[in-house]
This record gives structure tokens, sequence and C-alpha cells, in this order.
């Protein structure tokens, strides 16, 4: 024993030896130095499907699902304090504001659909930003900002980055909304967990510190050569100095700040006192339009869902300008195609080994976008006919348009940004309450720019607006624009069978289909849906990315069929969330009782947790 103790001791310590100095902390498997565990053959699960990560989460009472452990347990503290899944939904949307601020913040923008038990109806809300009045194509125009011939997709000749793409913020305004409509809670307790842990510190995990870099910036009048990260966003984020690592506690007073305002005001303290003051002063520091009266008027609406059906479900989808119902047109395409495109056989028969099942898959997601991309915008500044898209016989019409062996053209060759960084979170409660929710900043830490003072930055979803002035995106002031955020729900009649997330920009419509294919057509449950190999595509570039094990299986024969394949990458296939109903309404001592499923996706921090 003697011997084998120092075997074990001179082992750890010529390993601590080995990468202690060169390793960054707690091994992420990233840069030239290694742990040795790096090159480990992974466990499989003891039953059911070998490669699932973990089990789905079971619970009666009340659920949350979300991409980072602190979030998920701040939203059941609240469902345990006897709030409902709207105050857990808000509860934990702020907890991500801190343990993932470049996804999410203050200052980003948020949708949501709410299942509200004793109506047995969805209700859906729009609270994304709306542009200033300032930003005209012509003040763009003057700062030399013109459509991108190279992109004819959403966001053609916007810059990505400062004070031009920043709209004003929704969610502050959304949050508030929500609790007042449908929640039990107010600010007061809903935002007290956060406020804590922003005032105390919380350890950076190895995701987020992957994901925690600042993006640099140049100011409206500036030139891209002016560009540097901005000293008011690293003051927040680089506390050091520099990009935190993971294991390091990171604390945020001025988020803190923030969260005691709107404790103390509420919503005013946002859009009419002092967090808009700083807000404005911001964006007039760096050539901004924003001014108090943008703030002051801002509201969010309640808007009625995009539908369709699938496999004998009722698939609902936030509708324009968010790119959600895309989702629907995908699966509409899948449903009346398939059949023609492979006589005899069902994505099912095909299976997700199958290079033809793919081909379908991309193929289908190309027809939505197509007309994604032609007629997705504000739709009270253009029509958007979601009806005749979403329904049966224009699916029909589609299928002529692809070639079952051979991978189609999407338009004529481009480049655009594939940009998206956000969160996704889903709460359930022990009355039958149900909630759909997306968050976001846009792109990582939004425009780049902080609030000095209070701890959050300015979202930069405007990137999205279009300066073609053909196009029904074009940038116009009080406009909202094309949006990747991305929520689902899918009924059975009026009970609710489950809520469909999945974050990360262009992927949520497709990432959306994606996942529901795999539970309806596969019979996978909620943490196998995530956890199988997905793909995205591009559309303006028609590239096409998938995970590197599925790369392997099928890449060659899909560049056989003409697909144009890029390098294999797991980060920008986003995160999935999902809740799933059992026995929605039974009654208190049913012999069937109530039962909610959750699935979180491994590629995040991910959580599903319930009592």
């Amino acid at each position: 024993m003697r011997r084998l103790g120092l075997i074990l001791a001179v082992g750890a310590a010529a390993l601590c030896t080995a990468t202690h100095a060169e390793a960054p902390a707690l091994s992420t498997c990233e840069g030239p130095a290694k742990a040795p565990a790096c090159s480990a053959v992974r466990g499989d699960r003891a039953e059911g499907w070998g490669a699932q990560s973990r089990a789905e989460v079971m619970a009666r009472h009340g659920m949350v699902s979300t991409s980072q452990p602190l979030a998920a347990q701040a939203g059941l503290q609240v469902l345990k304090a006897g709030g409902n899944a709207v105050d857990a939904a808000v509860a934990t949307a702020a907890m991500l504001s801190l343990v993932e601020p470049m996804n999410v913040g203050p200052g980003g923008d948020l949708f949501a659909i709410v299942y509200v038990a004793k109506e047995h109806k969805l209700y859906a809300l729009n609270a994304s930003g709306m542009a200033p009045s300032g930003a005209t194509p012509e003040h763009f125009a003057a700062l030399g900002f013109r459509a991108d011939l190279a992109n004819w997709g959403p966001g053609s000749g916007m810059p990505q980055g400062g004070i031009l793409p920043v709209t004003v913020p929704g969610s502050v305004w959304g949050w508030d909304a929500l609790l007042k409509r449908f929640g039990t809670m107010g600010f007061k307790q809903v935002l007290e967990p956060a406020a804590s842990y922003a005032e105390e510190g919380f350890p950076i995990s190895q995701r987020i510190a992957h994901d925690w870099e600042l993006r640099k910036v140049w100011p409206a009048t500036g030139k891209p050569s002016d560009a540097a990260v901005d000293p008011d966003a690293a003051a927040i984020f680089y506390p050091e100095g520099r990009q935190p690592v993971a294991g390091q506690v990171f604390k945020n007073p001025g988020l803190a700040k923030t969260f005691r305002l709107l404790q103390a005001q509420g919503p005013a303290a946002f859009y009419k006192g002092e967090i808009g003051r700083a807000i404005v002063a911001k964006s007039a520091a760096q050539g901004g339009t924003m001014t108090m009266d943008d703030l002051a008027r801002y509201s969010g609406e309640w808007v009625e869902l995009s539908r369709t059906t699938y496999h004998g479900h009722d698939l609902y989808e936030l509708p324009p300008p968010s790119q959600s119902w895309a989702t629907l047109e995908m699966l509409n395409v899948l449903e009346a195609c398939v059949p023609t495109w492979a006589p005899g056989e069902t994505l099912a028969s095909l299976g997700p080994r199958s290079s033809r099942y793919w081909h379908f898959m991309v193929e289908a997601k190309k027809l939505a976008y197509a007309d994604l991309i032609a007629f997705n915008a504000d739709p009270h500044f253009a029509k958007v006919p979601t009806e005749r898209l979403l329904s049966k016989a224009h699916a029909r019409e589609l299928c002529g348009k692809v070639d079952p062996a051979h991978a189609s053209a999407t338009g004529r060759p481009g480049a655009a940004e594939a940009n998206g960084d956000t969160i996704v979170l889903t709460t359930a409660d022990d009355q039958g309450n149900m909630v759909a929710w997306v968050n976001s900043n846009y792109s990582n830490f939004g425009s780049g720019l902080g609030v000095p003072g209070y701890g959050f930055v300015l979202h930069n979803r405007g990137g999205l607006f279009s300066l073609d002035p053909k196009s029904p995106n074009v940038i116009a002031p009080g406009k909202r624009p094309y949006n990747t955020l991305a929520a689902g729900f899918v009924m059975d009649g009026s009970e609710p069978l489950m809520s469909v997330l999945l974050m990360g920009g262009d992927m949520q419509a497709q990432g959306h289909a994606q996942a529901l294919v795999n539970i309806f057509d596969l019979g996978a449950n909620l943490q196998m849906a995530t956890d199988m190999a997905r793909f995205r595509h591009n559309q303006v570039a028609n590239r096409l990315v998938l995970e590197p094990g599925l790369y392997d299986l099928v890449g060659k024969e899909l560049a056989a069929m003409g697909h144009q394949l890029d390098k294999p990458n797991s980060d920008i296939m986003g995160g999935f969330q999902s809740i799933l109903v059992q026995n929605p309404n039974a009654a208190p001592g049913s012999a069937k009782p109530r039962v909610y499923r959750a699935g979180s996706d491994h590629r995040k921090d991910g959580q599903a947790v319930g009592f």
C-alpha cells in the first residue's frame, strides 16, 4: 500500500509539473498544452442510447431548463418560494445576465411564449428593439454605409459593432410586462438572486470563459483602423485588465446597481431615469442618435403566433419579424416532399445515418429560408404573407425545386455573417403554466459598448437591418429589424405538450426543426434530441457545417451531391432547452399526475432542475 501511495503521489506531482504552468486553469483541452485526459475515450451510458449525455430530468411540481446551472437554480429558488413559471423565467434571465453577459442583459431584447393553464391558451410577447429616431438610410449613407452587394440577406451593409446597430433595448420592458400580466411577484423578489450574486461574485465556468471575449469597436464617425475594445466595457468585464479564465470569481457591482434600481423604481429607472440617461450619454459619446424620448416611447407588443401541424401535433412559433416561423415552413416541406423525393420512404425509414436523410433536411431548410429572407420584416412596415407561406399547398408547390440527388443553389454567390449569442430558457410550475423564453444581446457582447456604472452592454440587433432600399427589412426609425430570436411550442389542441428553444443566430429556426424531427420522426426523448448531431447551413454563402461525428459519417457523400462543406464544428450548433409535460391538466391526487420532463444541451453548461 505504501508503494501504491508513492506511485500515485509521484504521478500526480508529475502531471502537475507538466501541466500547471502551461495549461489554462481547469484545463479545457484548448491550446497547445493539453492534459493527458484530453485524449481519453468517452464512456457510454449504461442503458438506452449510449451516446446520450445524461438522462432527462423529471419532476412533478416545477421545472427550469437553461444553459447555466446557477441560473437554473435561481429560477428553481423562485418556484420553491411560491412563484410561478413567469416569475421563475425572469429570475433565470436576470441571473443569466450576470453569468452569461456576452449573451444577454438588460441592454438586449426579448421574445416569450406563455401557456396559461387556467385559460388553456398561449400568449406571445415581442419585446424586441426598435430603431432610434435618427436611424435612417440617409444617415447611414452619410457615414459611408450602403447595401453590401455580396450580402443579399439580413444585415446587408449594416455595421455589426459600435453604436450604429444599437436599437432601443426591450428586455426590461418585457420582463416587467410579463410579470404584471402573468406573474405573482415583482422585481423586488425575482431580481434578488441575480443582484446578490452580482455583489458577491460567481466562479466563471469553462464554456463561459471560452466565450468571454470583448469585440473591438469604433465610433460612428471613426474608421476601422480606430477599432479598439471599449474602455467602459473593459472596465466591467475585464476586471484585471484581461479576459477572465475558468474558475476566476467575477463580480459585477454595476449590474447589481441596475437590478437594485429596478427593484426600487421599476422599469422607469431604465426608460425614463438614470439608467436611460447613462445609455443616451453613451450613445451620444459614440456618435449615436438615441434620445431619451426614444427610450420613453418604447413599447413591446402582444402578438399572434404562427401555426402549422406536424404528425398530428399543433406547432406554434413566433411570427415576423422573428425568423422563428421558418421552422414551420421547413417541417411543412419535409412532410409534403419527402414522399416525392424518396417514394416509399420516410425520414424514419431513411434514418439519421443516411446521407439522403441529411440532404433532404438541408434542402428543406434552404426552401424555407429562401422565403424567410425574401419576406421577413417588421409587419408594421411591410406585408409578410405568412398565411400563404405556411400553407400546406405552398409546401407542395416547392417540392419540384429540389433534386433528390444533388444540392441546390440558394442565390448568387455571396457572404454574410451568421452571428448569434443568445440565451434560451424554459420554465413550468405546479399550476401547469409553462414559458418558452429567448433573450439576447445578438452578437457576442452585443455592440461591444458598456454602459459605465451599470454593468451591461448594449445589444446590436439593428445589425440585422438592411441598407438595401428595396428590402422589406430596410432600416427606418421606430422599426424592428429582422430578428433571429426564436421560440416555439407544441400543443395537442388546448393541451400543452412541450416548449421548443434552440439559441444561436440563424441556427435557431433550422435547429428547432431538427430537434422536432428527432422527436416526432425518430422517436428521441428530449435529452436524446439535443445530444444528436446537427447541421447548420448559411443561406447567403450556401455553406454547410456538420458536427464532427456527422461529418465523418456522411460528409463525403454530401460533398459528392454538391453540398459545399466547411470545417466540422460543434461550437456554432446552438443550445437546446425544452420541457415536455405528461398529463398536463391532471387534477390534484390524480392516479396519473402531471409530470414534467426536461432536456438541456450538453454543448453549453446546461442544466434542467425540478422539484
